[in-house]
């Protein structure tokens, strides 16, 4: 009915069935629809969490039953030219994948290969291939595992992209951005679904500005070579570095905010950046999201900074200050051999990426006083960062780095055909978290620094966090993994990730799973600390981790119920009032 429906309307929009748990629907939707996902994790193979333990014997055996239960569909598809995709979902592996590869990315990419390998064997190759998660490490990794596999057994599908439960608003836009962006920076992916906990409609600007910076790539030089490295891809492993001051070593990211083209006169500036001021007491409050770094170039402040946010001036305004505390200098590398007298604790080296020659690596190696801000000329200059970074481990140096990134509103402006853009300051987001994640996401970058003068501090502030918290290297505040709006959706998604947001925000390092339906919410939610899910009209169920805690829960009072079962677990915290 709905397919009659559109093409009478005259809309030749392909459909696509999406299937859990009833082979026989798929069967029946691929002899009508263009597209067919499954999803191995649920699509025969049991998911009870029951059986721990498989022998080979019994191994072997599922692998035939779930054989012969795929292959009629597989004959459908091929009979009918019917596309299918294979969907592996990280929350939701089979028992079997589960006992034998763990919560992996090897268990996703081998969840997959098994009905590849079928389609494979029946000679049906109208295959599309995803491995979504929504945490980003564990997506990026299982992508790049998928290829290998793929090219080694003799294949090389096309890749569907998403970050599932990415949630909602700039947390679910630079979540999407930093996976998604990520491997589209290696080279990967084919087509791209972002989900937002938001109208669907949302989702597809996300998505076509995620993509259109890709367009033009194949007339930009940007095939930077990179040496071989022993840099695991395929899991994450954070470079080894030196600690200088708060920098490198155990030390979380850190994050630098620029000031040096505003008005110094009044602290309460420093808001913008997480440092509120209170005139009463005379002193500053800091947030969660603390800037740890401010650049102020040239420009003197009037007032006193706070104590623990370190300052950075240019070096010739750092040179004649006559109270160096807590202030440090920049200097251009190319200024390095001019005799310069240095700071003896730290000195930040402003270098692009396109000036590196062996000479940078050797000055490096033997200054452990020095660290380099590198920075790229390139639009696209990421790939020839990394390549340093490749470098770096190659030579054992062992010098923390800061990532500095640059953008203006020419760089952020995306001529879009369809008419459906996002603003330039999601399209900042959206640049700024594919450029960084991707680095962060192998392990790379000590701290990192947004230059984006056109555009407010508070904003860049809060993306630089939302980069960190995004690929797990810096938490800082809640995470919300929550689904986007769908027909099985049991409740009001929005209004309740609103309503829950407002009231556990201050829970920093929790992860909250918010699911529309039993059906995948469950699964989705794998590596979230708390689960509320819809199981029925005007029910939710709560989860801790993945353990049901409360069944059938009335809507009215299933947010009371999840915080106070937090409280159990002890897990709570009063929230702050800061007065100004």
């Amino acid at each position: 009915h709905i397919k009659n429906a559109l093409r009478s309307k005259g809309y030749q929009t392909p459909l696509i069935a999406d299937i859990h748990f009833t082979p026989n629907a798929a069967e029946i939707a691929a002899r009508i629809i263009e597209k067919v996902r499954v999803n191995p994790g649920n699509y025969v193979d049991k998911k009870k969490f029951q059986q721990i333990e498989y022998t080979q014997t019994e191994y072997d055996a599922e692998i035939e039953r779930i054989r012969k239960r795929f292959e009629p569909l597989v004959k459908i598809c091929k009979e009918y030219g019917t596309a299918m995709r294979i969907g592996t979902n990280h929350g939701s592996l089979s028992d079997r994948i589960m006992s034998w590869y763990g919560d992996t990315p090897l268990g996703m990419v081998e969840s997959a290969m098994e009905f590849i390998r079928i389609c494979e064997g029946l000679n049906y190759h109208n295959l599309v291939i995803s491995m979504k998660a929504s945490n980003t490490q564990i997506m990026v990794q299982a992508y790049r595992l998928l290829v290998e596999t793929m090219v080694k057994e003799g294949m090389n599908y096309p890749l569907h992209l998403g970050v599932t439960e990415a949630g909602d608003g700039e947390d679910g836009r630079i979540k999407s951005a930093v996976g998604i962006g990520t491997l589209l920076e290696d080279g990967l992916g084919d087509t791209i679904r972002v989900s937002l906990t938001e109208e669907p409609e949302l989702e597809a600007p996300v998505a076509i500005s995620l993509a259109q910076r890709y367009e033009k790539r194949k007339t930009l030089n940007t095939n930077h070579p990179e040496p071989n490295s022993t840099v695991n891809p395929y899991e994450y492993n954070r470079r080894k570095t030196q600690e200088v001051l708060n920098l490198g070593a155990g030390n979380v990211p850190r994050v630098f905010a620029d000031l040096s083209t505003k008005n110094l006169k009044d602290p309460f500036i420093l808001k913008e950046i997480g440092y509120n001021y209170s005139a009463l007491l005379d002193k500053y409050n800091l947030s969660e999201m603390a800037a740890d770094f401010v650049f102020l170039g040239d420009n003197l402040p009037s007032f006193s900074l706070p104590g623990n946010l370190k300052q950075v001036y240019n070096y010739p305004v750092w040179k004649n200050l006559t109270d160096k505390t807590n202030a440090h200098p920049l200097v251009r590398f190319t200024e390095l051999p001019n005799g310069l007298e240095l700071d003896n604790e730290l000195n930040f080296v402003l270098i692009e990426v396109e000036e590196i020659t062996d000479e940078f690596f050797a000055i490096c190696k033997n200054n452990a006083h020095f660290i380099p801000v590198i920075s790229s000329k390139s639009n696209h200059g990421m790939t020839a960062i990394r390549a340093v970074f490749f470098r770096l481990c190659e030579l054992d140096i062992a010098s923390p780095i800061v990532i500095k990134t640059n953008y203006s509103l020419a760089d952020l402006a995306v001529e879009n055909p369809h008419n459906v853009q996002c603003s330039k300051e999601e399209n900042l987001q959206l640049y700024a978290a594919t450029d960084l994640g991707a680095l962060l996401l192998d392990g790379f970058g000590e701290a990192v620094w947004i230059s984006a003068p056109d555009f407010s501090n508070t904003l860049i502030n809060s993306t630089s966090f939302g980069i960190l918290q995004a690929t797990r290297t810096r938490i800082s505040k809640t995470e919300y993994i929550s689904c986007p709006s769908c027909g099985r959706t049991l409740f009001d998604l929005q209004e309740t990730t609103q309503l829950i947001r407002s009231r556990t925000d201050h829970l920093k390092g929790i992860k909250i799973g918010i699911m529309g339906c039993i059906v995948n919410g469950p699964g989705e939610m794998a590596d979230a600390d708390y689960g509320y899910v819809g199981t029925g009209p005007g029910k939710i169920t709560l989860y801790k981790g993945k353990e049901v805690m409360r069944k059938n829960v009335d809507t009215e009072y299933a947010v009371d119920e999840l915080i106070e079962l937090i409280k159990e677990n002890g897990n709570w915290v009063e929230p702050q009032v800061v007065g100004l």
